[in-house]
């Protein structure tokens, strides 16, 4: 017969000295039921503290705010999370490759809490990356960020006042977000600027305009479509006020790519994309176009009947790119020279159908920007002697020559190598960053731009906490060689564009 036991006597009934198998199991069973109590008392008080936060946010703490109080992150359909942070949102809510800077962010920002008188910069970007839509890679915009948190950790570590808070606002792998992100930044209490802005497309021009429309200053390390500068003439709705950047424009790479055509007779062809994934305009690749005809040292070898290719990424490249290629042996002429108008990621499969076109033992250099700088060298296309492809693109000196005494300020690139390097609040960021892609130099030089704009009203106010206008005006004052970057010495010209670019010629194949 079994002996039913009340749960109310289970906890004042002495166990037996000797209990059977029966009792034995009554008090397993006892004792489950008190540790069932205790933890549904746990969960209990956990909930209550959660929602206890989120009423002071006035946001729930949900997979819609990416895991977080704040109602400055939202979760998108494409399960990527945009809008701005500190930090303290978490290490983790832009993905797992950006934990690090992140944490080195979030500490960073706490520390200088502490002192009297911060200001906020921002760095605007992709800051998430889709597998079927990827313009750029967690390297390139890892490296974008940890160079950026570098200058800020620089300079707040200088005597210099005001400290700078830095803030990260992401618009999405293909800045589809551009919009709610910019509006969460014109909310944030002391926000003196905004680097970074992206890639040279439509997003980011919109972006841009709505920005300088508060009066928020801006310094783009990336854009380098012509005319996306202080003068608007990208889109021709007037002038960007506020807006400049130190980037290399199209115009200047290309001709001096011309430069390294060897004279004599050449016959140019041209393949190209005008959209995004997001079916908008490419800035960038449009203005390569643009540039392809009308440099004088390219232009000449293109002639009313040359071929002109075009493709939208939408239909996918890889299907595309053997029809254009081979097309190229079927024209009646001989194409030695390749103008690509495109992005860098539909390179690899353009290379690898120009290596097994029918012709492809005629010798073909293929010209293009600055955006191929993240392409492997290693690729077979440039290593096979049956079909003799080069690559020819400009973009910034090697990290070797920049460290190297023949680059004239070989010491402030040393300087920056080794505080990127350097531990950072515990976390340390990989020095192949360094190597594989220039973006840290450009995340570095743009931040540190805006410092110096920041740190000059200051000195010339007796201390006086900068607003968004003088930090603006400061922009435009940084003549010659006013801004100590890791790429050199430079300043800003009346147009928003960086003085004394150094400008690099390279060549894989």
């Amino acid at each position: 017969m079994t002996q039913h036991v009340s749960s109310d006597r289970a906890e004042s009934d002495p166990l037996p000295l000797a209990p059977s198998k029966g009792q034995w199991a009554v008090e397993r069973l006892r004792t489950a039921r008190r540790w069932l109590a205790i933890r549904r008392k746990l969960v209990l008080v956990v909930v209550i503290v959660v929602l206890a936060a989120g009423i002071g946010t006035g946001t729930v703490y949900s997979w819609h705010h990416c895991w977080s109080f704040s109602s400055d992150l939202v979760a998108t359909s494409s399960d990527e999370c945009v809008g701005v942070t500190d930090g303290s949102d978490g290490t983790q809510v832009f993905g797992s490759g950006l934990a690090p800077v992140m944490s080195a962010i979030a500490a960073e920002n706490d520390r200088v809490a502490q002192e009297d008188g911060t200001v906020s910069l921002a760095l605007l970007a992709p800051l998430t990356s889709k597998d079927d839509d990827k313009d750029l890679t967690l390297q390139q915009y890892a490296g974008e960020v940890e160079g950026a948190y570098t200058a800020v950790e620089r300079a707040n570590a200088q005597e210099n006042r005001p400290k700078i808070r830095l803030l990260l606002a992401n618009m999405g792998s293909g800045e589809q977000s551009w919009e709610h992100t910019v509006d969460r930044l014109k909310e944030v209490e002391g926000l003196v600027g905004v680097v970074g802005m992206g890639l040279s497309q439509q997003e980011s021009v919109d972006a841009a305009r709505s920005l300088s429309q508060v009066g928020i200053p801006m310094v783009a390390d990336l854009i380098t479509a012509d005319g996306f500068d202080t003068t608007g003439t990208i889109d021709d709705k007037g002038p960007i006020r506020g807006l400049v950047r130190i980037a290399m424009p199209n115009a200047r790479q290309l001709a001096k790519l011309g430069e390294r055509i060897p004279p004599g007779q050449h016959t140019a062809a041209v393949v190209g994309s005008a959209v995004t994934p997001n079916n908008t305009t490419d800035l960038y690749t449009k203005s390569l176009d643009d540039d392809f005809h009308t440099v004088k040292a390219l232009k000449k070898y293109l002639g009313p009947e040359s071929p002109d290719f075009s493709f939208n990424p939408l239909g996918g490249a890889s299907a595309i790119m053997p029809t254009i290629t081979q097309n190229l042996c079927n024209t009646g002429k001989k194409i030695d020279l390749m103008y690509y108008a495109a992005r860098a990621k539909y390179l690899p499969d353009f290379l690898d159908a120009l290596r097994q076109r029918s012709c492809h033992q005629q010798k073909i250099t293929v010209i293009t920007g600055s955006d191929s700088a993240a392409l492997d060298p290693k690729l077979a296309a440039f290593h096979d002697p049956e079909a003799p492809i080069t690559l020819l693109y400009a973009s910034y000196p090697t990290p070797a020559w920049m460290r190297s005494t023949a680059n004239p300020d070989h010491r402030l690139y040393n300087a920056f190598e080794a505080a990127f390097t350097s531990p950072h609040h515990g976390q340390q960021f990989p020095a192949s960053h360094l190597e594989n892609t220039y973006w840290p130099v450009l995340g570095h030089d743009a931040v540190l731009t805006a410092a110096t704009a920041i740190h000059n009203v200051t000195a010339n106010t007796n201390g006086a906490s900068p607003s968004r206008y003088d930090v603006s005006n400061q922009l435009y004052a940084l003549a010659n060689n006013a801004v100590p970057g890791a790429s050199g010495h430079f300043g800003i010209d009346q147009n928003g564009n960086r003085t004394n670019l150094p400008v690099t010629v390279h060549q894989d194949g």
